[in-house]
């Protein structure tokens, strides 16, 4: 894989995929700004790039959402990414497929031609709501550095289901609960071990002086003492299938993480920061997963960073559009005006959305 396109997609074509009717796209090595009224499908352009990644995207859809109506005949994306064709398809009532290079393949399969991170404006109030929202935030910067975590996820979280059933149903026999939680355990260690693994490459990775601030990041647990590996989380789940079994859910293991951040410089919890504050954070981590991606990898990952930019100054604009020139690798960016994209002037490919009556138009601008 040569380094000259590796970690990045050089054509992008939708077919009836959300508001795109028809859309092709050639891109360069330069980020690409998008700007366009509210509507027009910006994000949609972002969401199928984050489709060329493991999972569900930027916007977690079903397959069936993305479909374009009223046509309804299923949906297309066809990308040249790192070199190699890829092209995904879903079809009314039929799960998303895969190929790479006319192949078909696994979703694990596209994390080894690029890695793709995203900034969302759902992610905003990662801090204040519950969680399940912070543990996917960990576990995707995880799966952007060990393309394995995601197949551990869901192992685990497969086991956790039967056994959930079993508790549900009342049923005692501690052969069943055996079997199960020998699994739990031992995907719920893999979990915990990649998960600290990755916050070790993120704090590495942050800088203290830089125009975003630094954050600090803990992995905590619903209980105490959290058991981490996979003798102590199996004990912990057979000592608690009394609790469990009055509840009806399992109340102990990986899956009741969560993750807490502070505002280093200040050392002020996460939640207690202005929104600025918390946008500048979660900024900051961004960078810095992509810092780390890039020194571990040699090559940075794709970002896609939707309406991030109306939420700065001009002065952290500028330093946020330095930073990713800086990274050098591919960057989608999207915003209501062309005048949030003016200072990366020549240096970025500049694209407008339209909406024409349901079906979006894009144009490249010259600036």
């Amino acid at each position: 894989m040569s380094e000259t396109v590796a970690g990045r997609v050089t054509t992008l074509a939708l077919s009836h995929f959300r508001s795109h009717r028809r859309t092709r796209l050639t891109f360069d090595a330069r980020p690409v700004a998008v700007h366009g009224p509210n509507g027009a499908g910006k994000t949609n352009l972002l969401e199928a790039v984050s489709l060329l990644s493991p999972g569900r995207g930027m916007r977690r859809a079903q397959a069936e959402e993305i479909i374009r109506k009223p046509e309804a005949i299923g949906w297309r994306i066809a990308a040249d990414l790192a070199g190699h064709e890829v092209e995904l398809r879903a079809e009314p009532g039929a799960p998303r497929t895969t190929q790479i290079d006319g192949k078909a393949a696994p979703q694990i399969a596209l994390a080894q031609l690029a890695r793709v991170l995203w900034l969302v404006p759902s992610m905003d109030r990662l801090w204040l709501e519950g969680a399940e929202g912070r543990r996917r935030f960990l576990d995707r910067m995880t799966l952007s550095f060990l393309p394995d975590h995601g197949e551990g996820v869901l192992a685990y979280e497969k086991a956790m289901r039967d056994r959930n059933r079993l508790l549900k149903d009342g049923v005692r026999d501690a052969h069943w609960f055996d079997a199960l939680e020998v699994q739990m355990a031992r995907h719920g260690a893999g979990i915990h071990d990649r998960r600290a693994q990755a916050l070790t490459r993120l704090k590495s990775a942050q800088t203290e002086d830089g125009p975003f601030p630094a954050a600090t990041l803990t992995l905590t647990h619903a209980e105490d003492v959290a058991p981490q590996t996979e003798t102590a989380l199996r004990d912990a789940f057979a000592r608690s299938r009394p609790r469990d079994m009055a509840a009806g859910r399992t109340l102990v293991g990986p899956h009741r993480a969560d993750l807490l951040g502070r505002y280093a410089a200040k050392d002020m919890d996460a939640r207690l920061c202005s929104t600025g504050e918390q946008k500048a954070l979660l900024i900051s981590l961004i960078l810095a997963n992509a810092r780390a991606l890039k020194t571990g990898t040699g090559v940075a990952p794709i970002l896609l960073l939707d309406e991030v930019a109306a939420h700065l100054d001009a002065e952290r604009r500028a330093a946020l559009y330095s930073e990713l020139l800086d990274l050098g690798g591919q960057a989608f960016l999207t915003g209501t005006g062309s005048e949030l994209f003016s200072e990366l002037g020549e240096a970025a490919m500049h694209l407008h959305v339209a909406d024409a009556g349901g079906t979006s138009e894009t144009t490249e601008i010259d600036v």
